[in-house]
């Protein structure tokens, strides 16, 4: 068994909570922040890695945040061509009576989906809810079931839904980590949509008052203030406390925050922001390997080429504490040498990722290129060569 330390600079980075399953708890010197959030959760979007939990599995009533359900809902039809943004939906007057915030949706007329979403996402519209909710499941009892049934299928197996806008009842719980899930999910499957979280202004309908449109601001916060904010929702109700899923970006690597249970707007934001800064400055995500890219190279045994490239078929990324970069140890280890005939993707050894009081990490790896056998005189030269020189020829 070959081990082959990876000594370009590029690979010699600290080792990660990213590659540990996303638990902090095997390193002494893991950074901890307190919040005053009842529930909160902090998560690096590239990796999975966990920054921050307090009560995270706890079940909690979502409000307004269960909307991302919702628009994920939405989102998975839109994208199987079931539904298209150009669709109206009709408008019931169950939708049309809702209370709480609304984007003002005309009794007995029809919405298309497009201004449905906008109004769901940045009015916060429990009535475009409703009417998405109706539209696609007949009923909104039986969206509903259809949003647990999903979130089962994705991954979050404690989130229950009684109704599509988040609106007090008992039985509908969701917790951070779900949420958190759930933001990334939207993020990463739904790229052609997710950019309405980030619209800070939405106008729909005319004001019976004033005879003038009705314009309404997006309530994440974070939007209107330079953190690299580019969604997702609020949410509010007297159960709940001041919630908000938010997710930023900055110098490329995506923070996604879930806190709930804040005593106010005001609260609220400052502590996403807090956060979401301790976040940046005590973390930093590195990458170890890319998809296809060889990291190192191993020895052919008889083959009409003498090495061929050993490469991951993921891209191997790590969050950590910055001071834990150069506790780091990286390893490729394989049988030298291997036999050809080879062929791409091959499994051939391991990438090994190590580092003091942390748990050794393994990645399988697989040969980037073929390598052909040699034909029978050259074969019986080079193991010719290696009896007398214990190398072949060519490499003399």
């Amino acid at each position: 068994m070959r081990r082959s330390p990876i000594l370009a600079a590029r690979f010699l980075v600290g080792l990660a909570l990213g590659l540990l399953g996303g638990t902090g708890a095997a390193y002494a010197e893991w950074p901890t922040i307190a919040t005053e959030a009842k529930q909160a959760i902090l998560i690096d979007f590239q990796t999975g890695a966990v920054l921050l939990n307090k009560n995270a599995d706890e079940l909690m009533p979502p409000s307004s945040m269960s909307k991302l359900m919702t628009g994920y809902m939405v989102f998975d039809k839109l994208k199987k061509g079931e539904l298209k943004l150009e669709d109206e939906l009709p408008v019931s007057e169950k939708a049309w009576k809702t209370f709480g915030s609304k984007m003002f949706v005309p009794l007995g007329e029809r919405v298309k989906v497009a201004d449905l979403l906008r109004g769901m996402i940045i009015q916060s519209g429990n009535d475009a809810c409703i009417v998405l909710a109706e539209g696609l499941a007949g009923s909104e009892e039986k969206f509903a079931e259809l949003m647990t049934q999903k979130a089962r299928e994705i991954g979050m197996p404690k989130s229950v839904f009684r109704n599509a806008h988040g609106l007090p009842d008992p039985q509908h719980v969701m917790t951070a980590r779900e949420l958190a899930h759930l933001a990334s999910l939207i993020i990463r499957n739904f790229p052609d949509f997710y950019g309405l979280y980030s619209e800070k202004t939405f106008t729909y309908g005319i004001d019976q008052v004033t005879k003038k449109p009705i314009t309404q601001g997006n309530r994440n916060p974070l939007l209107y203030k330079n953190v690299g904010a580019d969604g997702l929702k609020t949410g509010h109700t007297d159960a709940a406390g001041y919630g908000l899923t938010a997710s930023t970006m900055r110098d490329g690597r995506r923070l996604i925050l879930v806190i709930n249970g804040m005593q106010n707007v005001n609260a609220r934001a400052r502590e996403a922001e807090r956060l979401l800064d301790w976040g940046y400055r005590e973390f930093e995500t590195v990458t170890i390997a890319k998809a296809g890219q060889p990291v190192d190279e191993a020895n052919v045994w008889l083959g009409v080429a003498p090495k061929v490239g050993l490469a991951s078929d993921v891209n191997i990324s790590a969050t950590m504490p910055r001071p834990a970069r150069k506790s780091l140890k990286v390893v490729v280890q394989y049988d030298d040498p291997i036999p050809a005939p080879i062929r791409r993707g091959q499994p051939i050894g391991r990438l090994v990722v190590s580092a003091s009081e942390m748990e050794t990490k393994e990645y399988p790896l697989v040969t980037a290129g073929d390598v052909a056998k040699l034909g029978f005189a050259d074969r019986i030269a080079t193991a010719a060569s290696y009896l007398v020189w214990g190398r072949p020829a060519a490499a003399r």
